[in-house]
């Protein structure tokens, strides 16, 4: 009978066991099912946004353009090598039209025999000028047939002049009229003739005139100067022979003005040290380059600097280049000397 209650007992413990290890298989279930459902619901919501992130794309595709400026390529590459090597090139081609290897449209107005030329005589002038060109004409500078035979003979002179500023008005009007009856004018259309332009004057004549005629010299003449012109021509053929890199002049130097108000003030005044001197050029009044220097002005015009006058400006030009100066006293037009090729008027 003892052992009766011990078998019970032992038959509840051994019935009870199952139930307990049930239930953590019961929660593990459970859990796992969780954890499918979170899974599942994760990966419908990751394609879900993959499908409207697709539409948005979609849609704004149209909107993005299609093919990238050269402006905007060169803002993201930053490629300023680029813009340089785009300068050197044209400045080989510009060297290229002034030897002759291209055709440039402005020199299909040179001679149809395409001529050389000893010299290009620049007179400068202005609007106001016209009774000084009038008595130049009827002294020392030929006029009509007597001109054709002296450019016949190598010569060419002109009264240079730029535009009005108030372009097309009266005073380009008289001086095309002008022309058309005397002939002997080079008109500087991309030059506003106007005193606070003048020291760029050189750079366009000079430009225009080796664009349009081949010479071996190049001259500017002020038009408050009266010429030898026989004996300028001779004083030309005897350099005409010699090497190239000619810039002749009556070569001085000076005082550089740097009160504001004063007679011959020059603007970029401290540049030119504590001493506050002029480098060595020529007179403005006459002065001479050759071929090879007149060129190097027309290819590099738009990057040389221009001071307060003319012939400072040239004179700074020339101390960049190879240039032989030549200073000649036969071309200092205010000297006694009686040999003198000009003299002021």
């Amino acid at each position: 009978m003892e052992n009766l209650p011990m078998t019970m007992k032992s038959d509840r413990r051994g019935r009870s066991k199952p139930l307990q290890t049930s239930k953590p298989s019961l929660m593990l279930a459970f859990f796992s099912c969780v954890a499918w459902l979170y899974v599942a619901g994760r990966l419908w919501q990751d394609a879900e946004n993959r499908k409207l992130l697709a539409s948005l794309l979609k849609k704004n595709s149209g909107q993005r353009p299609k093919v990238l400026t050269v402006e905007d390529k060169l803002m993201v590459l930053g490629c300023r090598d680029l813009e340089r090597r785009i300068v050197e090139a044209e400045m080989d081609l510009s060297l290229a039209k002034s030897q002759g290897y291209l055709k440039n449209p402005l020199q299909q107005s040179r001679s149809s025999s395409d001529q050389r030329f000893l010299a290009v005589i620049g007179v400068y002038t202005g609007f106001g000028s016209r009774l000084k060109r009038n008595v130049f004409r009827g002294s020392w500078m030929p006029r009509g047939d007597a001109l054709k035979k002296l450019e016949e003979r190598g010569v060419v002179i002109r009264f240079v002049i730029g535009r009005s500023a108030n372009r097309g008005d009266s005073l380009d009007r008289n001086i095309d009229e002008e022309n058309r009856s005397t002939k002997d004018f080079l008109i500087l259309d991309g030059h506003e003739e106007a005193q606070e332009e003048f020291p760029k004057k050189a750079k366009f004549f000079f430009s225009a005139a080796v664009q349009n005629w081949d010479a071996d010299f190049y001259v500017k003449v002020d038009d408050n100067v009266d010429l030898d012109l026989e004996g300028l021509i001779g004083l030309l053929e005897r350099r005409r022979s010699q090497d190239g890199g000619a810039y002749i002049g009556c070569m001085k130097s000076g005082d550089v003005i740097a009160e504001e108000g004063k007679p011959w003030y020059e603007p970029d005044w401290w540049k030119f040290g504590d001493e506050k001197s002029y480098f060595r050029h020529a007179a403005g009044s006459l002065f001479i380059l050759s071929k090879n220097l007149a060129q190097y002005i027309n290819i590099n015009s738009a990057s040389l600097k221009t001071y307060a006058y003319d012939d400072t400006s040239v004179g700074s030009w020339m101390m960049g280049v190879q240039a032989t100066y030549i200073d000649d006293n036969r071309l200092c037009c205010g000297s006694i000397r009686q040999d003198k090729v000009c003299s002021l008027a």
